[in-house]
């Protein structure tokens, strides 16, 4: 059985940031049939690459900052800050996807723990502000990828009075498979809403696991990067 995303997708100028909040599940042999019973319709398959970057020692992903390329496209997620009561089934991250903002964002991150680095034994020198090269600016941050991997997906849509409703069927290269609900809300957007709709969509599928599922990037470090999925562990970021 393959990946299950369920996405709703809240249509916003692309200028806008959008908050992710989504819930990992592992699918059951029931899954299809209950996607039809509700009504979902296929609406095409498609194979992506996925390419993570991070410092040596991992100054990104140890503040839960995840910068990632897929197929040529930008992307860097963020913890997001939100009112909502916490979801522990759930993660939220803020999605940057403008190539400019990310290279600020990302900069002012290395930037940031190397000067904390060089106080503690008496350096002053500055980590320079990245070029606008395609790759360039990742050799001048020290960045490196520590995670590639496909993943073969195909997408349902499922039309609701609140919102279409996007569902995703996922299978990694590497053999793992989840599941994942997923809402795009805008920043500053309702977040708890989100979460109720999470919920609801859950329960129609029937998933009432109440332990937190491992995403496809938690399975990967585990198989293959050890010592950082145990940083990871120990900083409480996976």
């Amino acid at each position: 059985m393959g990946i299950l995303i369920v996405s709703w997708c809240f249509l916003y100028p692309s200028t806008k940031m959008t908050v992710e909040v989504e819930r990992k599940f592992v699918c059951d042999a029931e899954i299809m049939r209950k996607l039809q019973d509700i009504g979902a319709e296929c609406v095409g398959e498609r194979e992506f690459g996925d390419q993570y970057f991070d410092s040596p020692d991992f100054l990104l992903t140890l503040k839960d900052f995840w910068l990632r390329c897929r197929d040529g496209q930008w992307e860097l997620k963020s913890p997001a800050v939100s009112e909502a009561p916490a979801e522990t089934l759930c993660t939220r991250y803020r999605e940057i996807t403008s190539l400019p903002v990310i290279q600020s964002e990302v900069s002012k991150i290395i930037r940031e723990s190397n000067c904390s680095q060089r106080k503690q034994i008496g350096q002053t020198e500055d980590t320079p502000i990245c070029s606008t090269g395609d790759t360039k600016w990742l050799n001048e941050l020290g960045l490196v990828c520590f995670a590639e991997f496909r993943t073969q997906r195909c997408s349902y849509v499922l039309e609701r009075e609140d919102g279409a409703v996007r569902v995703d069927l996922d299978r990694a290269d590497f053999g793992y498979c989840v599941g994942e609900i997923e809402v795009l809300v805008p920043e500053g957007g309702d977040v708890n809403a989100a979460l109720q709709s999470i919920t609801s969509i859950a329960e129609q599928l029937g998933l009432n696991s109440e332990k937190k599922v491992k995403g496809k990037m938690d399975v990967f470090l585990q198989r293959n990067r050890p010592d950082h999925y145990n940083k990871l562990l120990s900083a409480h970021i996976l």
